[in-house]
């Protein structure tokens, strides 16, 4: 849920940061010890660089809005404001255009709360969530700091597009379950989790325990919903959900049994459905997860091998061996309805609204809904299905049958603050690169270097993590010692709150070295971490490095490396999230490592970016 690492003003954490305490003693002695163990040090031949971008500008003389949008639909609404460009549309005389951005919707909701800034990208004048849900816990976050309401009346704010929460379960599991006559709930899901027979309980021994793909809900909307339908389904009732509901015991046990089944977090279902994807292009579509939790689209989108939902990439991958289904949870299940929140805020003037109300109309018109029925959502009138909402597809149109809200906002954040606490601990090995290159300025940052970067970035994030959560932190360069060393411990993997402030101390006091040892040091942390693999933890490696392998001992050939990752099996998996940091770094060889190891791959390559960046990939834990 958020990352091995720290947060600026600009990420998106909630979790509260832990003071830092100043160690120049312990950076001086920390230094020596690199040092010594390096013989001494010199500059790689890396270059440096950063990667900057804009967001698009609309014609001169037009006025031009901004409608930041999730991910889910970015590229469609791409699509659709191109349109609108090309048929010359006019407000109050002049020419009107749209400019579609995208960004999380937790990570937009958490950024218009603090007061967005450049680093959070282009601001939004419309702001289109995945779901209403968000613009509910805006006006929660800004009411606690008695700012002003940013959002006109939530349950007036109109629709773009709909599609419910499901948990998507390869086929034959799901039929397992009954499906599509019975539809599974979140009962049913916990019962299969907690049953030591696992699968074996359905004649299915081969497939193991039942394991759950479930986002980070303070980031991704599958993930909050599917929080929020947990919680209502351990109440027995599906009315609206109570502080005193949260509080009960026997809730709070049912959820953290749901959430003792996840295989791990995340900011985006795309991490679990391209895993799948190629478990499945290799024979083993069933043995990543059993469910996943997602939106309704997203099964038809892997359903036709484009897990992206981009529509520019739809037929390039065949549909997969083991399709997924949609199953909707008999307790009730939330639908993401996009909502068109024009921002009732200070840049967002008259002129602003006027191009905003009309690209509604346009959006809202026939011929664009049918746009979004051919990508697989539900119409914004309603929720009527299309013709892609089928059987064959997977999914059913008579379905769900009980549709939830959204609680309060104040019974929603206390939602997302029980999840904290009941939420899957990890256990994880963070390992820094510390080589010649991470030394050079950063334009962009005043002449920071990358690695003062990163250690800011990292000691933010130790306040995102639990104390319970158990962290251990290596850096790495070549030259260490005699050459065979690739690393220095400087932190064993142990609960984090005992160490926290030595972990502070250690990388506050890294200095940049020599060479990059990337392929010995990821096999090394992977079987550090497998040795004492905890099943009932989430058992991770994260890689930050911007720069290629430069080791000439050990593994030296990446396909030996991701023989080495693919063969674990989920009863022993250690998941390496990889970060592929500046303009230098190895960002095809790292997607390559994360993905044999089935964990996730994160670029970095603007390195003003890894605040937030690091955010992301501690979402998965």
């Amino acid at each position: 849920m958020t990352a091995p690492f720290p947060q600026s003003s600009g990420s998106s954490a909630r979790r509260p940061v832990v003071p830092i305490i100043a160690a120049v003693v312990v950076g001086i002695i920390l230094i020596v010890a690199i040092r010594s163990l390096s013989g001494g040090g010199h500059k790689d031949n890396g270059a440096t660089g950063s990667s900057t971008g804009s967001s698009p500008a609309g014609d001169k003389g037009c006025t031009t809005i901004n409608l930041v949008a999730s991910s889910e639909k970015a590229a469609l609404l791409q699509q659709v404001a191109a349109g609108y460009a090309k048929a010359n549309h006019t407000v109050d005389g002049h020419c009107a255009r749209v400019s579609v951005t995208t960004k999380a919707s937790g990570g937009a909701e958490q950024a218009l709360a603090r007061g967005w800034t450049d680093d959070d990208g282009a601001r939004p004048d419309v702001w289109s969530p995945a779901a209403k849900a968000w613009v509910v816990l805006l006006k929660g976050d800004l009411g606690k700091k008695d700012q002003a309401d940013l959002s006109p009346d939530v349950t007036s704010m109109p629709s773009v597009a709909t599609t419910p929460l499901t948990l998507a379960m390869p086929k034959p599991m799901a039929t397992a379950l009954g499906w599509p006559d019975k539809q599974p709930g979140w009962k049913d899901i916990l019962d299969l989790a907690q049953n030591p027979k696992g699968w074996g309980a359905y004649g299915h021994p081969e497939w193991g325990a039942f394991r759950l793909g479930k986002t980070d809900p303070e980031l991704s909307t599958s993930g909050l919903h599917a929080t929020i339908g947990a919680y209502v389904a351990a109440t027995g009732t599906s009315s609206d959900l109570t502080a005193a509901a949260l509080a009960d015991p026997k809730v709070v046990a049912f959820a953290k049994g749901v959430e003792n089944s996840v295989v791990h977090y995340g900011d985006t279902t795309l991490t679990f459905l391209s895993n799948l994807q190629r478990a499945d292009d290799a024979g083993k579509g069933l043995t990543y997860v059993s469910a996943v939790a997602v939106e309704e689209k997203s099964v038809w989108d892997y359903n036709q091998g484009n897990p992206t939902g981009d529509p520019k990439t739809l037929g390039q991958h065949a549909p997969p061996k083991v399709p997924l289904v949609a199953v909707y949870p008999k307790e009730g299940t939330l639908v993401s309805d996009s909502p068109y929140d024009v921002l009732t805020a200070p840049w967002v003037d008259g002129t602003k609204k006027a191009v905003a109300a009309d690209f509604l109309t346009y959006l809202q018109a026939p011929e664009q809904q049918k746009a979004f029925l051919q990508a697989g959502f539900r119409d914004a009138h309603g929720g009527t299905a299309g013709g892609r909402i089928d059987p064959a597809n997977g999914t059913l149109p008579d379905q769900p049958k009980v549709t939830l809200q959204p609680p309060s906002p104040t019974v929603l954040s206390l939602v997302e603050d029980s999840w904290r606490k009941e939420r899957k601990r990890a256990r994880v090995l963070v390992v820094l690169d510390v080589s010649g290159s991470m030394g050079d300025p950063v334009e962009a940052a005043g002449g920071q270097s990358k690695l003062d970067l990163a250690k800011a970035a990292a000691v933010r994030a130790l306040g995102q993590l639990q104390d319970d959560d158990e962290v251990g932190l290596w850096a790495f360069t070549t030259g260490l010692g005699d050459g065979s060393a690739t690393h220095l411990q400087l932190a064993p993997i142990a609960a984090l709150g005992p160490q926290r402030n030595a972990i502070t101390q250690a990388i506050q006091g890294l200095q940049p070295l020599n060479g990059t040892p990337l392929y010995r040091v990821t096999e090394d942390a992977e079987r550090a971490v497998t040795t004492g693999f905890d099943p009932n933890r989430i058992n991770a490696v994260v890689v930050l490095t911007d720069g290629r392998n430069e080791d000439p001992n050990g593994v030296t050939d990446v396909n030996v490396l991701l023989r080495q990752l693919g063969q674990r099996t989920e009863t022993d998996t250690v998941r390496v999230f990889t970060v592929g940091y500046g303009a230098d770094a190895d960002q095809g060889v790292l997607k390559q490592i994360a993905q044999a190891s089935q964990g996730a791959a994160y670029d970095a390559s603007n390195p003003t970016s890894i605040d937030a960046v690091l955010t992301n990939v501690l979402s998965n834990f």
